[in-house]
């Protein structure tokens, strides 16, 4: 897969510190626990030995996703213009409907906690809000239905 992962400095920076973790720290822990479990015997029948084994797996699976998107990374810093909504952008929104207010940063997929103020440049609200502007409003399917959502700020 060549496509390019868009991200902030700090969901690389994140993702980086994740992947030293994992070599410095997890592998060879794991590596220890299996060499632990070995010395126990018979390995068709240690719980222990196959744990750790299915641990390892996860952590070089994990180490392996990572160094990918690693490798793929767009590192993007956020548009310093508040004219238009790009990734990296903070945005404050308005329900037309209820008239609940609220403000998302528009960051990479690994970024993403909506209970944080961050979603995802892949999810509706941000595909919907990419290149409008403060003023306009947008149409955007959510689990709950359709809402209609105004820009008021772009920073």
């Amino acid at each position: 897969m060549t496509d390019r992962v868009p991200m902030t400095p700090r969901g690389y920076q994140m993702l980086q510190d994740e992947l030293k973790r994992l070599k410095s720290e997890e592998r060879p822990k794991v590596v220890k626990e299996i060499e632990e479990a070995r010395a126990h015997g018979d390995l068709s029948e240690n719980a222990e030995y196959h744990a750790a084994k299915e641990k390892q797996g996860h952590i070089e699976g994990r180490i392996r996703l990572l160094d990918d998107k690693l490798a793929r990374a767009q590192v993007i810093e956020g548009a310093q213009d508040g004219d238009q909504v790009r990734f990296g952008n903070t945005v404050s929104l308005e329900d037309a409907e209820t008239g609940e207010r609220m403000t998302y940063t528009i960051v990479g997929e690994d970024e993403a906690d909506a209970g944080a103020g961050q979603i995802s440049v892949t999810s509706p609200i941000a595909r919907a809000l990419l290149g409008k502007e403060p003023g306009d409003s947008v149409q955007v399917r959510v689990p709950r239905g359709t809402r209609e959502l105004e820009i008021l700020e772009v920073s």
